[in-house]
C-alpha cells in the first residue's frame, strides 16, 4: 500500500481553490426516520455535480510537465468523464474522453462543455476502455483510471478530512461503492484520524463486487444486471482499493433497486436534492437498516447528482409506484351510459385522484356490449390501494392490478 493519509492531507491543500469544500447538512426527516442524527455530505454539489472531480485533479497535478504536454486518456460513461475533462480544463492539458456509443447525450454534452475530445466507441463500456487503452499507446498519453490509482484514492479522501472537520464527533460514515476509489479515500483518512468511527460502504445489489471480494479475501469478477445506479456498477474492484477497504472498511451492505428508487424520490422532495442513483445508496442502506446502527451520529456521504434529464421523470414514477403513491387498473364495464361515472365516483369518493383516463370499445378481450377502462390515479400508500382494489372487486368489476 503506498498512499497514505499525508498524501490525502497534502491533496486537499493543493485542490482548495479547485474543487467545493462540500456542505454537511442536518437533516432532521432522515433523523426522525432512521433514529439516528442524520448529516448528509452533499458531493452531488460539488463541481462537475460529483466526488470525481478531486480524485481526477489530484491526479493530474501529480504528473510531471512532461506527461502534461502529451496529454491525458481516459474511458468513462459518467462522472469520472467529467471529472477528468474539468480537471484537464483547469490546467490547459490535452484530454481525451473515451464513451460508449449508447452514452446518455447530456453526459457527452457536459463533458465536451468542459473542453474533452470525446470519442464515441463500442457498444459498452469495456469496448470505450479497450479502445481508450489502445489511444493511450499510440498518443503517448496518460492514462487517468477511474478508481484503482494511488493519486485518484488520495483525492477522494479529501471527503472524509473534511467531514471529521465539519462533524468532529461523527461516530458512522457510509459511502457508496463502485470500483472502492471513494470509500478507500474516506475509510483510510478516518481511520488513521480516529480508529473508532465505523466505515461502511454500500453496494447496489445488482452489483456487488467489492462485497463479494471482501467474502473471498481477493478482488473478484462478478456478474451484474442493469441497476439505477450505474455509477457505482463496477464488476471487479481495484487491486489498490480492495487492499485498502480489507483494512480499514467495516462492512459492506447491499440496497435493491426498489430502496434506491424510493430513496432518490425522498431526498428530492424532502431536501430538494437531485441525487442519483449511485449517490442515493449509501444513505438507502440507512434508512432500509441494512446499517443497522441507532442513535449515532451519522453521515451518508451523497456521491454524485449526474441524473440525466430524460431519466428524472422515469425515476420518479418508479419511486411513486414503489412507495404505493401511483396505481393503474384495467376495468371491464358495461357499455352503458354513466357506466364510467360510476367508477370515476367510487374511486374519488375513497380519496384517489384520478390521473388520466382511457375508454376503449376494442380490443382482444373485449366483448360486445362491454368496454375497457384503463385508469390511473394517484395513491396515498399500499394499502390505499389495496382498498381501491377490493371495493371495486366488491362492486362486481372485473379489475386487474397493472403492474410496473
Amino acid at each position: 500500500m503506498i498512499v497514505n493519509v499525508d498524501d490525502i492531507i497534502i491533496a486537499r491543500e493543493k485542490m482548495k481553490e479547485v474543487v467545493h469544500t462540500t456542505p454537511l447538512d442536518y437533516s432532521k426527516t432522515f433523523s426522525l426516520l432512521s433514529h439516528n442524527e442524520v448529516y448528509l455530505k452533499l458531493e452531488n454539489l460539488q463541481k462537475t455535480g460529483s466526488f470525481k472531480a478531486r480524485g481526477s485533479y489530484n491526479k493530474l497535478i501529480s504528473l510531471s510537465k512532461e506527461e502534461l504536454d502529451k496529454g491525458v486518456v481516459a474511458a468513462s460513461a459518467g462522472n469520472h468523464a467529467q471529472g477528468v475533462a474539468y480537471s484537464s480544463q483547469m490546467l490547459g492539458v490535452n484530454c481525451t474522453i473515451v464513451m460508449p456509443k449508447g452514452a446518455p447525450l447530456s453526459k457527452v454534452l457536459a463533458t465536451k462543455q468542459y473542453g474533452a475530445e470525446v470519442l464515441l466507441e463500442g457498444a459498452t463500456f469495456d469496448d470505450a476502455l479497450a479502445y481508450a487503452l489502445e489511444l493511450k499507446e499510440q498518443r503517448d498519453a496518460t492514462f487517468i483510471h477511474a478508481f484503482d490509482d494511488d493519486a485518484i484514492i488520495a483525492g477522494q479522501g479529501t471527503v472524509g478530512l473534511e467531514i471529521l472537520d465539519q462533524l468532529p464527533d461523527v461516530e458512522a460514515i457510509i459511502c457508496p461503492v463502485g470500483g472502492g476509489g471513494l470509500i478507500a479515500g474516506v475509510a483510510m483518512a478516518v481511520k488513521e484520524k480516529n480508529p473508532h468511527i465505523a466505515v461502511y460502504g454500500v453496494q447496489a445489489l445488482a452489483c456487488p463486487s467489492m462485497k463479494q471480494s471482501l467474502l473471498e479475501n481477493k478482488s473478484v469478477m462478478v456478474e451484474s444486471t442493469p441497476t439505477m445506479a450505474d455509477g457505482i456498477a463496477v464488476k471487479k474492484p481495484g487491486l489498490r482499493t480492495f487492499d485498502i477497504a480489507q483494512k480499514y472498511v467495516d462492512d459492506i451492505f447491499c440496497v435493491d433497486e426498489m430502496e434506491i428508487a424510493r430513496t432518490m424520490l425522498m431526498v428530492l422532495e424532502r431536501n430538494k436534492l437531485l441525487v442519483e442513483g449511485s449517490g442515493a445508496c449509501s444513505l438507502s442502506a440507512l434508512l432500509y437498516e441494512k446499517v443497522k446502527l441507532k442513535e449515532k451520529k451519522v453521515v451518508a456521504v451523497l456521491s454524485g447528482g449526474n441524473v440525466d434529464m430524460n431519466f428524472i421523470s422515469r425515476v420518479i414514477e418508479r419511486g411513486l409506484v414503489e412507495s404505493g403513491r401511483y396505481a393503474a387498473f384495467t376495468i371491464t364495464l358495461k357499455d352503458k351510459p354513466g357506466e364510467l361515472q360510476k367508477v370515476l365516483n367510487a374511486l374519488t369518493d375513497l380519496d384517489a385522484n384520478i390521473q388520466s383516463v382511457n375508454l376503449s370499445h376494442m380490443g382482444k378481450n373485449i366483448y360486445p356490449g362491454y368496454a375497457g377502462l384503463e385508469i390511473s390515479v394517484e395513491t396515498k400508500n399500499n394499502e390505499h390501494i389495496d382498498m381501491l382494489y377490493k371495493v371495486l372487486k366488491e362492486k362486481n368489476y372485473i379489475v386487474e392490478m397493472n403492474h410496473f
